[in-house]
């Protein structure tokens, strides 16, 4: 059986492009003399298409989509995913669907039976499961199982169709990337495999959608659990594998744990902007990595010429930051911009000044450091807003995690582009980016962290050394441990209470927050949902 995996590019309610893409893929299929082409999960309506499932315009649409995409069908069977209606007592419910068409015709239907509803997932909100009767097809005397996304996962569903007889087992799906992702697909696709006895294939979409981004990774293994074909991350493909080729194979390598964030960056922030009716975009730049890595990651996915920099200095900004600003726009070939703040911030300062000592608050604090985020803030959305251009922040998850940002300041901006991106690993995608020249200043890597908002400030004044922070972050984020289990790793338990401590004081300002690449297990958001008002604190 010749079979071709689909890893395309869908996006949520481009209906008409989708459709596009499915046939046009299953033309290509077709030539090539493939028996079978599969899609991913929901690949009429893009994945997740959230409440325009709610609209029944919505889905008319996508009905009218998949009576095209059946009468287009040929020889080679095209099996599909798109969302349809079916009678649930006095409602119309939804299913979340696999369509088989072959010779204009519907020859199988097959609905979900695990429904996520973790993380990223909502789909309990939208669907019913499915009862799981039908899940093998014949397709020209060729019996195939299938399934979607979190059906394989589910060891109870597997189980009962471990000993159905089939040939091959498709499972269509819209799975997220997080960091190694890859592996653990093929692992458990390879278990899956010896306890059907069948090859299994893999199809994902590739694309970014809001904060999440698909990495692709479509792949097949044999019934032994030997991988035949792995698609390449982070691109459209069309790889072909024939099963009654012995020992046929065509495995792109995974890219190492830095590439793939990279990768998922610079995917997320082109689809985001793109996606979005923008091609250009507007970093402030401080000579700080932060900032450099994110336009170095602006200018991989939307090119030099749609990226400007604004340099903001200062009455405190030391003199190697704007330096190093301008180096990094020069290596990067971007346009920019220079707007001194010290004048403005001055003017906000005298305004304040008679009322603050009135109130006996004359000497400075954190309010005139946060005059200075916030001035940066207003003219980099005036720019924005003349020009059209999407602001991005550069705050990484270590900062957003503790509160170390300022609301209408640096948090201000269309797209967070570091969000989930702890800052030890900020790091290593700098030093990935000079994998071959320098690009980011080395500078901007080797000097302390600083938000350069009073003299001499360093990031150490407030935080813990970012290897330890992050290390204590990732324990209580990632891995939900105690304080005493994060502690027992090493760490002074009084510093890890004050650290998890900002990390719930912060949970006001996430809300707040833009959107960002998701790349990490919880990120902030819909990964790790935490109220705002709470009075739960461990002791």
């Amino acid at each position: 059986m010749k079979i071709m995996l689909a890893q395309i590019a869908p996006e949520v309610g481009d209906i008409t492009g989708n459709v596009g893409l499915i046939i046009d893929a299953a033309s290509q299929a077709e030539d090539v003399s493939c028996d079978l082409i599969a899609f991913p999960e929901l690949a009429v309506t893009g994945y997740p298409p959230e409440d325009l499932l709610l609209r029944p315009s919505f889905m008319e649409a996508v009905e009218y989509a998949v009576d095209e995409i059946v009468a287009a069908s040929g020889d080679c069977a095209v099996v599909f995913g798109a969302p349809r209606r079916v009678a649930d007592g006095n409602n119309n419910g939804l299913m979340n669907s696999v369509f088989i068409a072959r010779r204009g015709e519907v020859v199988g239907i097959y609905d979900k039976q695990c429904l996520p509803n973790y993380g990223v997932f909502d789909e309990l909100r939208y669907f019913i499961p499915g009862s799981g009767e039908n899940v093998v097809f014949d397709i020209d005397g060729w019996k195939v199982g299938i399934g979607i996304c979190e059906d394989i996962w589910s060891d109870v569903v597997a189980e009962r169709q471990a000993g159905l007889p089939v040939d091959a087992w498709l499972n269509l799906n819209a799975s997220p990337f997080h960091i190694d992702k890859q592996i653990e697909r093929e692992t458990l696709m390879s278990r899956r495999a010896r306890q059907f006895a069948a090859p299994v294939v893999y199809v994902n979409p590739v694309g970014g959608q809001d904060e999440v981004v698909f990495d692709g990774g479509s792949h097949a293994v044999d019934a032994s659990g030997e991988l035949l074909v792995r698609a390449p991350l982070f691109k459209a493909a069309l790889p072909v594998i024939d099963l009654e080729q012995v020992g046929q194979s065509s495995v792109v390598p995974v890219p190492s744990m830095v590439a793939q964030i990279h990768d998922a960056l610079v995917l997320g922030v082109r689809d985001y902007v793109r996606r979005n009716g923008c091609q250009r975009v507007v970093i402030g730049l401080s000579g700080g990595i932060d900032s450099a890595v994110t336009a170095a990651i602006a200018v991989e996915a939307l090119g030099a010429a749609n990226v400007l920099g604004v340099l903001l200095p200062s009455r405190v900004s030391s003199e190697h930051s704007i330096t190093d600003a301008r180096a990094l726009v020069s290596s990067l070939g971007i346009e920019s911009v220079t707007f001194p703040i010290t004048s403005p911030v001055d003017a906000v300062e005298a305004e304040l000044a008679e009322a603050f000592s009135a109130w006996d608050m004359a000497d400075p604090d954190v309010t005139e450091e946060n005059i200075q985020a916030r001035i940066r803030g207003v003219l980099l959305m005036a720019v924005s807003n003349k020009t059209g251009r999407m602001l991005l922040t550069t705050g990484n998850k270590s900062e957003m995690a503790v509160g170390y940002a300022t609301l209408y300041g640096d948090m201000a901006g269309g797209f967070a582009v570091l969000k989930d991106v702890y800052k030890t690993d900020v790091f290593a995608l700098a030093d990935y980016i000079n994998r071959e020249s320098e690009i980011i200043p080395q500078n901007s890597i080797d000097k302390p962290p600083s938000a350069e908002l009073r003299p001499d400030q360093k990031d150490s004044d407030s935080l813990p050394d970012y290897a330890v922070l992050d290390a204590i972050l990732r324990g209580s984020i990632e891995d939900r441990l105690s304080l005493d289990e994060i502690a027992s790793q090493g760490f002074d338990r009084d510093e890890v209470k004050r650290v998890v401590g900002m990390l719930h004081l912060a949970e006001y300002k996430r809300r707040q927050s833009p959107p960002g690449v998701k790349i990490t297990r919880r990120a902030f958001g819909r990964d790790r949902r935490y109220p705002i008002t709470h009075a739960f604190h461990e002791v």
